[in-house]
């Protein structure tokens, strides 16, 4: 329900809509609005979402600019415009991360820390029920850097859970997310972001995915940082609102720092 008219989206994962429905933001082709080269080479790519498209309401400007800042360090800047009508937007960044490399298994070794006191916990459709709880005593708690599979058998599946990123330090107005690190070969991902909350994934659906070189991905062989507005907050009103109005403009940035440590 928005503004008193019922909208109604795709059910692509019963009974719920995931991912912008059947054919979400990530199976259309954008276009490339620019591409700039020199020491902070970019590329930015548009697309304009209509009215109806699966099933939300208005026209949509978007656009989703790659920058990589340093040699080491990636920055995505989302924006979306409403041009007529309010409409929820909450865009977010769904690669599969496994720091060990290609064909190492899983990434129940790598460590992981979020910086959040809470998470939203979820009902049997792993959708947001509107609580949010403390992960303090819980297999949910990686204010402290831990590893993956440490607790994960506490939690049936897997993590597949949306944190409330609410005690990372700041730098460039983002705040201090996650940090990813596989032990073995030291690498390690920082993110960084201005989004209220990450999803955590562990992969728990991946199965006998065939990816390159022939290689057979499996259950947990990457972890997903998925910054983000809260999952369901349309429905919660006690969540942050994710509706953006004609005319204002979203913005959502991630800072992805690599390094070896």
């Amino acid at each position: 329900m928005l503004n008193g008219v019922e909208y109604s989206l795709p059910i692509n994962k019963p009974p719920n809509s995931l991912h912008g429905g059947h054919k979400g933001y990530d199976k259309v082709i954008w276009e490339v609005a620019e591409y700039k080269q020199g020491e902070k080479p970019s590329i930015t790519f548009k697309y304009h979402s209509r009215d109806g498209e699966e099933g939300y309401p208005g026209d949509v400007h978007i656009t989703a600019s790659y920058t990589l800042v340093s040699k080491t360090t990636m920055r995505l800047d989302m924006e979306a415009v409403p041009e007529n009508k309010p409409t929820p937007i909450s865009l977010a960044q769904h690669t599969y991360w496994n720091l060990a490399g290609h064909n190492s298994g899983n990434v129940l070794d790598h460590t992981i820390q979020i910086w959040a006191k809470h998470i939203t916990p979820v009902d049997h459709n792993t959708v947001p029920t509107g609580e949010i709880m403390p992960v303090e005593g819980t297999p949910f708690d990686f204010t402290t850097e831990n590893k993956i599979g440490s607790r994960i058998h506490q939690v049936g599946l897997g993590y597949d859970h949306n944190y409330v990123l609410d005690c990372g330090d700041e730098k460039l107005g983002l705040k201090h997310a996650a940090k990813l690190k596989d032990p073995a070969s030291s690498r390690t991902l920082n993110l960084w972001t201005n989004a209220p909350a990450m999803q955590f994934y562990t992969a728990n659906y991946v199965n006998g995915i065939v990816g390159k070189g022939g290689v057979v991905y499996g259950k947990q062989s990457g972890v997903c940082l998925e910054t983000q507005g809260f999952p369901n907050a349309i429905n919660q009103p006690n969540f942050p609102s994710i509706v953006v109005q004609p005319g204002e403009k979203y913005k959502h940035s991630m800072l992805y720092e690599f390094s070896a440590e």
